[in-house]
């Protein structure tokens, strides 16, 4: 059996909490893996709510935000399975807190 290369805990926690999320339906965990992705500026407007089925429901702001968010989908989602793992996000949904 060949051995992986040890990974640090910045690479392990977010796949961690991906799980935990997924568990729990609780997308709370993932605010620190949301913020690392979109950065603080919008983060200060949006925050992960729940991860279901690979469906990430993100609430957020405004419907201002709603939009300029959903046009980032495959970006974001792209973004956010490099530091979760793959298919860990298939969607995301954009909800008014």
């Amino acid at each position: 059996m060949a051995r992986r290369d040890p990974q640090t805990l910045d690479q392990l926690l977010p796949r961690v909490l991906a799980r935990l999320a997924e568990q729990s339906g609780k997308g709370r965990t993932l605010g620190p893996v949301w913020r690392a992705t979109v950065g603080d500026a919008i983060a200060r407007h949006s925050r992960p709510a729940s991860l279901e089925g690979g469906t990430l429901v993100v609430s957020v702001a405004s419907a201002e935000w709603a939009h300029t968010l959903s046009r980032q989908e495959d970006s974001l989602r792209e973004q956010l399975n490099h530091r979760l793992g793959p298919g860990a996000v298939s969607s995301l949904v954009f909800q008014l807190e």
